[in-house]
């Protein structure tokens, strides 16, 4: 049936190793049946004989084989083999033909190469028994694989290395730091190749590590981070269960050791010594003090404080969260004259405490600071430091208002003198004695004027100005009665014809620039001089005010209408004062409820009947009118301004214009002729050169009197070209004077030339020379376009031919 493993010496071994592993010894295959049967199949336990099956055994190889010779695997064989060599095996699949070669005749399989376990556990591969002749298909193929059997190859390797952990110091023994562990690449289903026990190498002294599960543990109880805050532990791991012949591997355990607050705070001296001088303000920092403790982080947190009395009223403490410094402050104002030397108390401890090391003694130190006090030249000091002093409103000019006192506090003692800060006191109302310090009224004072000053003393040393001291001063003027009282207001009021006696008409008040510090009490009464005391009564209603009623029934307004009615009133003194103020009373007409009509005064019927809505509508309505018109006025003057301005066109656009081809004379649309008309009219006034000829006489459509006019604007005696001279004259004044302006007034030039000027006309339409020789003949050639300009020059030659004849 089947064969074993052949030729290699460990047959033996392996083939018991193999056996559980093994699930049947041979595979049955019917000729044109399925695939090879698995393990168990019931044709193998069968006693018939199959005609034709595959015989073979189930194959191992032995990883990491250094032989020279090929590794013999197995060998694979088919019960239709006679031996003739008729039948050709044949291998594929993974590492067939490079890694696994076979014998085709006798089907014994070898490894060529090293194999490797770790990279590749195991190897498929199809083998099939084919007709060497015809090399067809035997039996079907069938799938087999070649297993890569471990040995002890690999040591143990920390994958998850450097390793470091840390325990807290002062920890007990068998405290857990930290877990390592190992792997080995051997396979862990076969022997002991993959066990591992791990075991300590150095360090053995402080930790010890789990042989199973590689749990490192504290040795001791005593471990001190400021003894030794770092160990090195080197872990070993051993294959094979530790046993002789296993592999090894070890790691560096870096353990760090945590600090606890098992440190109290300790001051490295027990006295320290600072200075600071009297005048040091409040807050001023006197010196620094720090307790030292072993611990780190926040274990090494602390505060201070003061713990003696006199230090706690003095100075104070605070701690520098930076650099956990004590900071000894300025509390409370120094004097080198009172007390030279201070001793405060300082006390430092930790902030945090660990409850597990109390026993360990108390967490915090004291020492003591000595602060000296210097001394320094102060300003004088005002005893006792009164602010507030008073005056009576009607004290003479030079009357003591109090006196101010102020010492030099330092040893010397030296003289003080005074003065007053002008700047709070710019109207010079008080004086100071500069030696006593006395102060006194400068001016007269009024209290309703002002009635608190606060005005600065200055208080200096009499050799050293510089020393000086200032205090504020507030000076309260007390009221005395020089003030009569007077009416709150002008009043005015009024009164039906028809009113009853005891009606009450108006209630009046007064008022009194006084204050007394009793309060006022002012008394009311008809004044003497009151003629129409008959007809009105007046009625101290408390309360500083008085009622007016009427005394008799019904008035008359046409006898009177109007009532004055002086009205006396008297303040409580001392000294008693009184003034008269009048009331007016109007007699108005009512209706039937009492209701006001009308009165004689206007303004007071205004004020009766109109609202102040009323009025304030009334002010808007006239507003807005007034508003209306400026704005209609504005737009008249603005079309105005503007048809001015284009009515006023300068007359030399036209002649600019005219001078371009057009229709000829005949052509008015084109331009405004309106002011060439206006010179061809002034020319035609009597009395101008060569009137009463015949050009005058002649039409006003004929060509000769319109080509003599232009030139003959000579001035007659009747008229006065005063007016146009000195707009000229003007106009070129301006023209000569702006060197960047064209010569626009040549057109006025040529229009009016003035008279007994020098020089001739330039003009030839005005020329009267028989001398010209020129023959203008040839325009009449020039076309129809010419035709009237070759008129004009042609017939003023014939014109000229007769005279001169």
């Amino acid at each position: 049936m089947a064969e074993g493993l052949q030729g290699f010496p460990w047959a033996v071994l392996l083939l018991c190793c193999a056996v559980p592993l093994l699930g049947a010894w041979a595979v049955h295959v019917e000729l044109g049946g399925p695939e090879l049967g698995q393990p168990g199949d019931p044709t193998l336990l069968t006693g018939g004989r199959v005609k034709r099956g595959w015989v073979w055994n189930q194959f191992f190889v032995v990883e990491e084989y250094t032989g020279t010779e090929p590794l013999y695997v197995g060998k694979i064989h088919s019960d239709s083999d006679e031996g003739d060599g008729s039948i050709k095996y044949t291998i594929s699949g993974e590492g067939a033909g490079t890694i696994f070669l076979i014998d085709e005749i006798t089907g014994d399989i070898h490894a060529t190469e090293r194999l490797d376990r770790e990279q590749k556990t195991f190897y498929t591969l199809r083998a099939q028994a084919r007709d060497r002749q015809t090399d067809q298909l035997l039996e079907p193929e069938s799938e087999f694989i070649i297993k890569v059997q471990d040995i002890n190859d690999s040591e143990p390797r920390f994958l998850e290395g450097p390793y470091i952990g840390s325990v807290a110091e002062l920890s007990p023994v068998g405290t857990s730091v930290m877990q390592v562990m190992a792997s080995d690449a051997d396979d862990p289903t076969y022997g002991s190749s993959a066990r591992v026990v791990y075991s300590v190498l150095e360090g053995e002294q402080h930790f010890t590590v789990d042989s199973k599960t590689g749990v490192i543990r504290t040795a001791v109880a005593d471990l001190d981070r400021e003894t030794q805050d770092r160990y090195e532990v080197v872990i070993r791991a051993t294959d094979m269960a530790g046993q002789l012949g296993g592999l090894s591997g070890s790691t560096t355990v870096t353990i760090v050791v945590t600090d606890v607050n098992d440190n109290p705070p300790r001051f490295p001296q027990k006295m320290y010594q600072f200075s600071v001088v009297e005048t040091a303000p409040v807050g001023t920092a006197v010196g620094r003090v720090k307790a030292e403790d072993s611990d780190v982080g926040e274990n090494t947190d602390m505060t201070y404080q003061v713990k003696d009395e006199e230090g706690v009223e003095m100075f104070r403490v605070t701690t520098d969260s930076n650099t956990q410094e004590a900071v000894i402050m300025v509390q409370k104002p120094l004097d080198y004259e009172s007390k030279k030397v201070h001793t405060v108390v300082v006390e430092a401890l930790n902030k945090f405490v660990d409850p597990r090391f109390v026993d360990l003694g108390t967490f915090r130190d004291q020492t003591i600071v000595r602060v000296s006090v210097l001394d320094v030249d102060e300003p004088p000091e005002f005893r006792p430091p009164s602010d507030l002093m008073e005056v009576q409103e009607d004290a003479h000019v030079g009357s003591i208002v109090g006196v101010v006192t102020a010492l030099d506090p330092d040893t010397a003692n030296h003289p003080v003198r005074y003065a007053i800060d002008r700047s709070t006191d710019t109207e010079r109302i008080f004086d100071i004695d500069a030696n006593t310090g006395a102060i006194v009224t400068g001016k007269v004072l009024d209290r309703e004027t002002a009635g608190w000053h606060n005005i600065t003393v200055l208080a200096m040393e009499a050799d050293n100005h510089s020393q000086v001291s200032r205090a504020s001063l507030r000076i309260r003027i007390l009221d005395v009665n020089d003030n009569p009282p007077e009416l709150a207001t002008p009043y005015e009021a009024a009164v039906c014809e028809d009113a009853k006696p005891g009606q009450l008409i108006q209630t009046i008040s007064v008022v009194d620039r006084d204050e007394p510090q009793s309060g006022h009490r002012f008394y009311f009464a008809l004044a003497p001089e009151a003629t129409h005391s008959h007809r009105f009564s007046l009625l101290d209603i408390q309360d500083n005010m008085a009622a007016v009623h009427t005394q008799r029934v019904g008035f008359n307004r046409q006898e009177q209408d109007v009532y004055l009615l002086p009205i006396l009133v008297v303040d409580s003194g001392p000294p008693a004062l009184s003034s008269t103020g009048t009331l007016t009373i109007r007699v108005c007409g009512c209706d039937s409820s009492g209701a006001i009509q009308s009165c004689n005064s206007t303004a007071f019927v205004m004020s009766a009947t109109l609202s102040p809505g009323a009025l304030i509508a009334l002010l808007v309505c006239i507003l807005i009118l007034i508003v209306l018109v400026l704005l209609i006025l504005t737009l008249k003057r603005h079309h105005k301004s503007h048809l001015t301005s284009e009515d006023d066109e300068d007359m030399r656009d036209n002649v600019i214009k005219y001078n371009d081809e057009g229709g000829g004379e005949q052509d008015t649309e084109a331009y405004d002729m309106s002011a060439l008309r206006s010179l061809y009219e002034l020319g035609e006034l009597p009395g101008g050169e060569g009137g009463g000829g015949p050009a005058e006489a002649a039409p006003r459509g004929s060509l000769a009197s319109e080509r003599h006019a232009l030139p003959q604007w000579v001035q007659g005696p009747e008229l006065d070209f005063a007016l146009f001279r000195d707009y000229i004259c003007r106009k070129v004044e301006q023209a000569d004077g702006d060197a960047s302006v064209p010569p626009y007034d040549s057109f006025q030039t040529y229009a009016f030339e003035g008279s007994g000027s020098p020089a001739p006309s330039l003009s030839s339409l005005g020329t009267r020379s028989s001398g010209s020789e020129q023959d203008f003949s040839y325009l009449g050639g020039w076309g129809p376009r010419f035709r009237q300009l070759a008129a004009l020059y042609a017939g003023r030659r014939g014109g000229e031919e007769p005279e001169d004849s």
